[in-house]
């Protein structure tokens, strides 16, 4: 059974906890026997899940178990585990809260739950594939008060909030969030979103899947087969936007698109997978954009990536090794006046001594002299040189400055950038 990290599975969930069926657009309970241990177990997974700042859960079928894991502050950590016989039942109740097929199970299947707990209305993004074993299930849960956080408490230092407000509130060109799946980049548009007028501005968003749903004056639409980016981002530019948010450039004719539409006096916002910010100069022109529009459209190019923060009850001073000292290239004279802190592990972060995660960031604004570099197709060192003159600080910079402060340790910057920490 699911049991939580007190060692007791909680009987008392269907007066805290519900699942809702959304049904051409009538919101209904899901139902169910209160005292079915299905029911139990599945409310007692979310219950616990939620209780503990968990951001997925996995349901991994094994030879003789189903077992549940969490993911916290991204690191998997392994809750419980069901018997088959038990199983079988959990993953029936969820696939019909998430509007999947119950008999189908040789086929991948996606959904969408919701659910209320504590008065909070939340919901889960849900996806279902087989295996060897059974049916893997994992669910992402998504909380709209996550969707509403300020930019300012993202983790953006000083100077890389201001330059970065003072981007999103440009009339029109393109603005790019990069990073890999998970860093964070949707939480960066969706508070960045926040900073803009919904009322006198016609906000149009295309999103697969649709994580968060925004309050109103702001239309979200969801991809699918039939409504895939392009089309949908041609029919939104038929529709008067001024700003139009696209989840992600997966393709050639989604950049044409969106350059096009940063053109021609709308502010784009959208994502891509680069490692770093001036690789995305690169990345867009494999993708067949041409030197001279990529230069006229940047705005500004964000990186990101995700890193935890040092518990606050066990933090306490350490001294880094020299080989971490020199992978963040410190010099003696910040050596001199660094907090370097580590966490030794409590209750309160469950013994990992680390609680809750902050972003690191580098930043690229489409300067006259950076634009220039672009448009002659200047190599990625003359990229980098154009980008330093406007105060460009890499990820791992700005990962330092984070250790230095005692806010995280060497080790969580060195894996979250490490690609830029061998160079």
């Amino acid at each position: 059974m699911a049991i939580s990290e007190s060692g007791s599975t909680n009987y008392g969930a269907a007066k805290r906890f519900r699942l809702i069926l959304r049904e051409a657009g009538v919101s209904r309970d899901l139902g169910g026997d209160d005292i079915s241990i299905a029911v139990q177990i599945a409310d007692s997974i979310f219950m616990n899940a939620l209780d503990t700042g968990t951001s997925d859960i996995h349901l991994q079928p094994e030879r003789d178990q189903l077992k549940i894991r969490f993911r916290q502050d991204g690191i998997l950590h392994e809750t419980g585990q069901l018997p088959p016989e038990q199983a079988q039942n959990v993953l029936a109740r969820l696939k019909l809260a998430s509007g999947m097929r119950i008999d189908e199970n040789r086929e991948p299947q996606d959904g969408r739950i919701d659910m209320e707990y504590m008065g909070r209305r939340l919901s889960a993004r849900a996806s279902c594939i087989p295996c060897l074993n059974g049916e893997k299930f994992v669910m992402r849960l998504l909380d709209p008060t996550a969707m509403r956080v300020d930019l300012a408490k993202l983790g953006m230092g000083e100077e890389v909030l201001r330059r970065w407000v003072r981007a999103v509130q440009v009339p029109y060109g393109l603005i790019l969030v990069t990073g890999p799946t998970g860093s964070g980049k949707t939480s960066t548009l969706y508070a960045s979103l926040h900073q803009l007028d919904a009322r006198h501005r016609n906000i149009v968003t295309v999103e697969d899947p649709i994580e968060y749903e925004f309050d109103k004056n702001i239309a979200q639409v969801q991809v699918s087969e039939k409504m895939t980016f392009p089309k949908v981002m041609r029919t939104f530019l038929r529709q008067d936007p001024d700003v139009m948010m696209v989840g992600e450039m997966r393709d050639a004719e989604s950049l044409h698109i969106g350059i096009q539409a940063g053109l021609t006096g709308h502010l784009v916002m959208s994502t891509l997978h680069t490692n770093n910010a001036v690789e995305t100069i690169g990345r867009m022109m494999d993708m067949g954009a041409e030197p001279y529009l990529v230069a006229s459209v940047t705005v500004g190019i964000l990186a990101q990536r995700l890193v935890r923060l040092n518990c606050p009850k066990c933090r306490e001073a350490y001294v880094p090794s020299e080989e971490e000292l020199a992978t963040l290239a410190v010099t003696t004279e910040e050596l001199g006046r660094a907090r370097f802190a580590k966490s030794k592990g409590c209750s309160d972060c469950r013994g990992t001594g680390y609680k809750g995660r902050i972003g690191v960031y580098e930043l690229i604004l489409g300067t006259p002299e950076f634009r220039h570099a672009v448009a002659t197709q200047a190599s990625a060192p003359e990229l980098m040189a154009a980008a330093r003159k406007q105060g460009y600080k890499t990820m791992l910079e700005d990962g330092k400055a984070k250790v230095l402060q005692g806010w995280t340790t060497p080790d969580e910057i060195i894996k979250a950038v490490y690609t830029q920490a061998i160079e």
